[in-house]
């Protein structure tokens, strides 16, 4: 009988067997005869001398194996009333066509296309038509605003960028056109063409060098598929970094898709003819792997979703979206599920849903606090599986395999490493810290098929940020301890990258904001602990010397204006709701904010006063601010 210890033994005693057979479940042009090229470490690389097309393995051998009239993506929009069945032939029409399109507008090898779209079918078959022409995209996610849209099309230099006209956020209808204009306004790189979806809640105005999306599909020539290398790039999913640019994660073609077909096996324990329903949005890593390619390698069923949890129009569009289409595997963040046992507590909503065949719940992107666990366990009477991976990483580092083997759970921890994982804890010396101390979680490289192969341009920063701290580790960035039985517990960033509902957002860019405004001397972002969002961030800001902060409806108008600064060049993902005005911030005698001690405070934790302390009265003065919601 397969084991989780007998397979994970597997992968560290024969690696190279390990992964030559795990590439086997997939399509290949020139099939690998080598697992892995380790000769310049950090940068390795995974089935070297193989060529493969993702986008043919995605869908055209599904076809070619008489599966051509099974639902590959179902699209449900309960914000529009909407749903769609694509199936595999149908699908691959459409990606074929659309690679075509791209192609008459330049697009080739290498080539980068920056996809800026809301949650529809459209945005999988532009990624796939990419993945089909052997181009590499790069998902800006749709809730951006143009600065942020604009740095990552300075960054990535793409031929051509593919938007829509509009997005729905909650009842809100929010025009794309016009943030995608500004962006191209502020990036000095310029694309030779703009293909845009238009949407019947908003449409757009075209201007010359427009596409529109319908008419040019409309007279399209098919592409077929172009072989690449396998360690030719997929795509570049950006992240949020602490200060400056965000970093372009890089991924393969080869070594992501053999991992995601694995663990679609392996870890969801889905497969063909099965339905998985992952509720996140394509422009985070969750989307690319596992509303995308993941499910299709598989040759599964992918459910993408557009709408909330709740209020769509009521909490129960999760068991509604299981029960309609037969969903197996649901994953999503425990913000979902918060915000679905703060609306409906007794679960009375699942009630009216036959979700008999619901086998899992995954949630991922973010710790899972016990109550969730228990209550989510409680209600669906089914495995609640958390587990803990990052854009980096492509799929889970850490998990309870369904498909191998369920473990005993330990509510608070995500498992046990993956095969492929070497998960270890170094304290601040590098060494291996005893079993349930804290340390800094690390990787031992190499890493597995799928991970991250460098960042996009910047092969120094990528050694820089995660490669350099601890010799022959990836550094993840996460702080946590490994119990006397090998299960992983993740405590949460040692960074001032904070997770907001699962989505890793930069502190440092929202003080940037926050700096830039003319009343403004110095001010601090921190991540505080939130019931439904997991982190929420909290602005606390010191006015320049002869601002009159007295005047009638100072306070309140600054917040306003601050509030809507982060969202303007962020977007409303940021969340930042909460600002104070301060009279001063805690700093060490070298000048640098205390924050881990702010958040320690606003935790509601008894955070000792580091002795570093500059002057202990500014703190005093910021406790009960700190601790007031």
């Amino acid at each position: 009988m397969t084991t989780y210890e007998s397979v994970f033994r597997a992968s560290v005693e024969d690696r190279e067997g390990f992964w030559l057979g795990a590439a086997q479940d997939l399509d290949w042009a020139t099939p690998p005869t080598r697992a892995l090229d380790d000769g310049k470490p950090p940068f390795f690389r995974w089935f070297p001398d193989g060529e493969l097309n993702v986008a043919h393995n995605a869908l055209d051998r599904h076809v070619a194996a008489g599966r051509g009239e099974q639902a590959a993506l179902i699209y449900d929009s309960p914000v529009t009333g909407t749903k769609k069945t694509f199936t595999y032939a149908r699908l691959r029409d459409e990606v074929a066509g659309f690679a075509g399109v791209l192609r008459e507008l330049g697009v080739g090898r290498g080539d980068r296309v920056v996809i800026y779209m809301p949650m529809v079918p459209e945005a999988a078959i532009a990624m796939l038509a990419c993945a089909r022409l052997g181009a590499v995209h790069s998902v800006v996610f749709g809730g951006f605003a143009a600065d942020e849209l604009a740095v990552r099309i300075e960054d990535a230099t793409p031929t051509v960028v593919v938007s829509a006209s509009c997005g729905i956020e909650g009842k809100r209808v929010i025009e794309y056109k016009p943030l995608l204009d500004r962006a191209l306004e502020l990036s000095t790189h310029k694309p030779r063409k703009t293909v845009i979806l238009q949407r019947p809640q908003a449409t757009a105005a075209m201007g010359a060098d427009d596409v529109d999306w319908a008419e040019a599909m409309a007279t399209a020539s098919p592409a077929d598929p172009v072989p690449v290398a396998s360690t030719a790039p997929l795509y570049v999913l950006y992240t949020s970094g602490t200060t400056g640019k965000p970093k372009g994660v890089v991924r393969d073609c080869g070594g992501y898709a053999t991992a995601l077909a694995w663990t679609m096996t392996n870890v969801y324990d889905v497969g063909p003819g099965q339905t998985i329903f992952t509720a996140s949005d394509v422009g985070w890593v969750v989307g690319h792997s596992y509303i995308v390619y993941g499910p299709l390698l598989a040759g599964a069923t992918t459910i993408l979703y557009e709408g909330k949890p709740v209020g769509t129009p009521d909490a129960g569009q999760f068991w509604r979206v299981v029960a309609e289409y037969g969903v197996r595997s649901l994953f999503t963040a425990p913000t979902a599920f918060r915000a679905i046992k703060k609306e409906d507590p007794r679960g009375e909503y699942t009630r009216g849903y036959d979700i008999s065949g619901l086998r899992y719940l995954f949630l991922a992107g973010e710790r899972l606090d016990p109550e969730t666990y228990r209550w989510a366990s409680d209600l669906l009477d089914i495995p609640v599986i958390d587990h803990w991976w990052q854009t980096e990483t492509g799929w889970p580092i850490v998990a309870n395999p369904a498909g191998i083997e369920l473990l005993p759970v330990k509510p608070g921890s995500p498992t046990k490493p993956l095969p492929g994982w070497d998960v270890q804890v170094l304290d601040t010396r590098g060494k291996p810290a005893p079993p349930g101390e804290d340390g800094a979680i690390v990787v031992r490289l190499p890493l597995p098929p799928g991970a991250f192969t460098t960042l996009w341009n910047d092969d120094e920063r990528f050694v820089k940020s995660y490669m350099s701290a601890f010799d022959g580790y990836y550094l993840t960035g996460d702080g946590g301890r490994i119990d006397g039985d090998g299960y992983v517990f993740v405590m949460g960033r040692t960074d001032d990258v904070i997770n907001v509902a699962g989505h890793r957002l930069s502190t440092g860019g929202m003080e940037e904001v926050l700096a830039a405004h003319p009343d403004v001397a110095e001010c601090a972002v921190i991540g505080v602990a939130d019931e439904l969002k997991g982190q929420v961030p909290r602005g606390f800001v010191v006015l320049k010397a002869g601002v009159d902060a007295d005047a009638a409806g100072y306070e309140e108008r600054l917040r306003g204006e601050l509030v809507q600064l982060v969202r303007d060049r962020i977007g409303a993902v940021a969340s930042l709701k909460e600002v104070a005005i301060v009279p001063g911030l805690p700093k060490t005698r070298s000048g640098k904010i205390l924050r881990k001690t702010m958040r320690g405070i606003a935790d509601g934790l008894d955070e000792p006063v580091p002795s570093t302390i500059d002057d202990t009265s500014v703190l005093d003065t910021l406790r009960p601010i700190l601790r007031s919601r």
